[in-house]
């Protein structure tokens, strides 16, 4: 299955952002997507079906995996922030 491979997209703020310009896609690698997965389940709790019924979501319309958790309701903006914090300690070293 191709869910190692979700995109999460992060959104950088460009100079003179323009619609086709203000998002960087970054395809995690594997080990950091199953340890996203972990921190999703063990840290904030979400269980199996909500987290499959995001990658569902990402897969048919790919979309920031934080922002749907949060548009379906099932994290709070402190867990949001908790999660582009972890996401940022995590990928900031591949981001080079």
């Amino acid at each position: 299955m191709k869910t190692a491979y979700l995109p999460v997209i992060i959104h950088t703020l460009l100079s003179n952002p323009s619609p086709s310009h203000s998002k960087k896609h970054i395809t995690m690698k594997p080990a950091i997507y199953e340890k996203f997965i972990k921190f999703l389940k063990e840290e904030l709790a979400l269980s199996t079906d909500s987290i499959a019924t995001v990658q569902r979501t990402v897969e048919q319309n790919p979309a920031p995996i934080p922002m749907i958790l949060w548009q379906y309701g099932l994290v709070t903006l402190e867990e949001l922030d908790r999660i582009y914090d972890w996401l940022h300690a995590k990928t900031k070293i591949d981001l080079g």
